[in-house]
């Protein structure tokens, strides 16, 4: 983590200025920034200074990978879906965590978090709906400034979370009320006390995700007996709590971005562009209750994000953001996609249920690899679809927040890369708020670890996600050592560069996919039971043989 660039969000550009044909990234994951670094790269080729290397597919090393993935693609898919067939022996071991499906197939609909997304699809489908017919109405018939776009988002997400929690909304209003207070406390001076608030800022906030957690999204009956009835209508989202961590983050860049305004900096004309949005300053009164609550409460990105800048947030309602008609037609064709595949996966392959029932007795080595791995793409499709959700949701009133997921769980072989592109606009945030201010590349190691452990702590108060961020802040680290031995300027040049920088991204890869395993699948003591049963599965096979 050498350095940790800002980039470019997501939305598409309405021409192509220097290729005519679409290539496969483009209906896929659409690289955030990748039209700007192209125009980047026609200049720099047409001045003559490009120095590109000759493509490789006709090589006969290119054609020996085709092989290669044409036979072990298939494989890694035909595994899992013999490992969930009614005739495997383990078959009866998961099959009372299956779902009636589509089709006359079982579904394996047992992962929770997954589940509450899908169950809940068609009531986020008419909630959207009726925000997007209420904004657009108001658009056209009231033509209004920002000030009143901003004041009818307010009084929707109000009314929206009154829908959504019942009367545990007045919880979240109060916690709200009291950060604003908090928020606007005016440091003056550049001493000691503004370079430490904003971290003042965030502990105070964890310390309240903190006290939501352990007191279950509080009750009223235990303030007084009189109150219980309050707690009789939750809303449909009773559990206000779980998602609560998103609109923190917001509260938290509330604070900071008031804190770190500069009243003399403030552009005479609108600012268009992300990097600008992000860091240039609002008029002091824009930092205002109403906009405070339109932003944390904003309908398409409260439940899960992406996260935006409060300052971003207020700039894209000054001056929209032009997305074409197109981008938002192909995004919304993409996440339609998404949905297909993950539906497809969970009608054919069981791994949750495999995983969670522990269900791999008498398994292979190669079996047992593919169950943690195609755990971990579901884990990837879990988030991936959710976020794409809400964000053609948001792209669709105008709104460009940064794209959340820009690649696959299965290509991140780098683990600076894997650290930018999951949960992209996380990344943004931590880098903006806690990187950066606590020394950046000038303090990488004690940066690294301090913003790990805060997203450990962030997703989860347990110690399986402390482990995943202390693991993934280790793992980093040979690749920061490789990067300064092994420069491209220093030895690009000889044949076995690129041969080295493959066997590293393997090992990332490996290492990545152990982190998240622990984290998000399996856990520490899972790892283990998993390890066991790999190396004990071997040395049985070996001792059989040598009988």
């Amino acid at each position: 983590m050498s350095e940790l660039p800002l980039p470019v969000p997501s939305t598409p550009s309405p021409t192509l200025t220097y290729r005519d044909k679409l290539n496969i990234t483009d209906f896929t994951i659409n690289i955030p920034g990748s039209k700007v670094r192209q125009r980047e790269d026609a200049s720099t080729s047409s001045s003559g200074t490009s120095d590109k290397p000759r493509p490789r597919w006709d090589t006969l090393e290119f054609r020996l990978y085709g092989v290669v993935f044409l036979v072990v693609v298939p494989m890694m898919i035909w595994v899992p879906i013999r490992l969930s067939l009614p005739s495997h022996p383990n078959y009866y071991n998961f099959e009372y965590r299956l779902s009636e499906g589509w089709f006359g197939h079982k579904v394996d609909n047992s992962d929770a978090q997954y589940r509450t997304f899908r169950s809940n699809l068609t009531a986020l489908l008419s909630l959207s709906s009726v925000y997007l017919a209420t904004s657009s109405m108001f658009s056209r018939l009231v033509k209004p400034t920002p000030k009143q776009r901003l004041k009818l988002i307010a009084a929707f997400s109000t009314a929206m979370i009154v829908l959504l929690h019942g009367f545990s909304s007045l919880k979240i209003l109060v916690i709200l009320f009291l950060n604003y207070r908090l928020s606007k406390i005016r440091i003056l001076n550049e001493g000691f006390l503004k370079k430490v608030w904003p971290g003042i800022l965030i502990v105070l906030n964890m310390g309240v995700l903190f006290l939501n957690d352990r007191h279950q999204g509080y009750r009223f009956g235990e303030l007084h007996a009189a109150l219980g009835t309050f707690d009789k209508w939750e809303g449909m989202l009773p559990r206000w709590h779980i998602s609560f961590n998103i609109t923190m983050m917001r509260m938290v860049s509330f604070g900071i971005d008031y804190l770190w305004s500069n009243q003399n900096d403030i552009p005479n004309q609108e600012v268009s562009y992300y990097r600008k949005r992000v860091t240039t300053s609002l008029p002091s009164e824009d930092y205002n209750f109403i906009n405070y609550l339109a932003y944390c409460l904003y309908p398409p990105l409260y439940i899960a994000g992406p996260i935006m800048t409060f300052n971003d947030f207020v700039w894209q309602t000054r001056n929209p953001t032009n997305i074409p008609v197109k981008a938002k037609i192909s995004y919304g064709v993409r996440w339609a996609f998404s949905i297909l595949t993950m539906e497809s996966v969970l009608h054919t392959m069981y791994m949750v249920a495999i995983k969670d029932s522990k269900a791999w007795l008498g398994d292979s080595p190669a079996e047992m690899s593919m169950i943690g791995f195609w755990n971990l793409v579901i884990v990837w499709l879990k988030l991936l679809i959710p976020w794409r959700f809400f964000r053609l949701w948001a792209l669709l009133d105008g709104m460009d927040p940064p794209e959340n997921m820009i690649r696959c769980v299965a290509n991140n072989y780098s683990t600076l890369g894997f650290w930018r592109s999951w949960h992209r606009s996380y990344n943004l945030w931590v880098v903006r708020y806690i990187y950066i201010p606590v020394g950046g590349s000038k303090n990488a190691v004690l940066a690294t670890g301090l913003v790990f452990t805060f997203v450990a702590l962030w997703h989860d108060l347990s110690f399986k996600l402390l482990a995943w961020g202390w693991l993934v802040s280790l793992f980093i680290l040979p690749e920061l050592v490789a990067r300064k031995v092994f420069t491209e300027k220093s030895y690009g040049n000889n044949w076995w560069y690129r041969h080295v920088c493959a066997i590293g991204g393997v090992i990332n890869v490996l290492l990545m996919m152990s982190a998240n395993l622990v984290g998000f699948v399996l856990g520490l003591d899972g790892m283990k039971v998993l390890l066991n049963e790999l190396t004990t599965t071997v040395s049985e096979k070996k001792r059989n043989g040598e009988g």
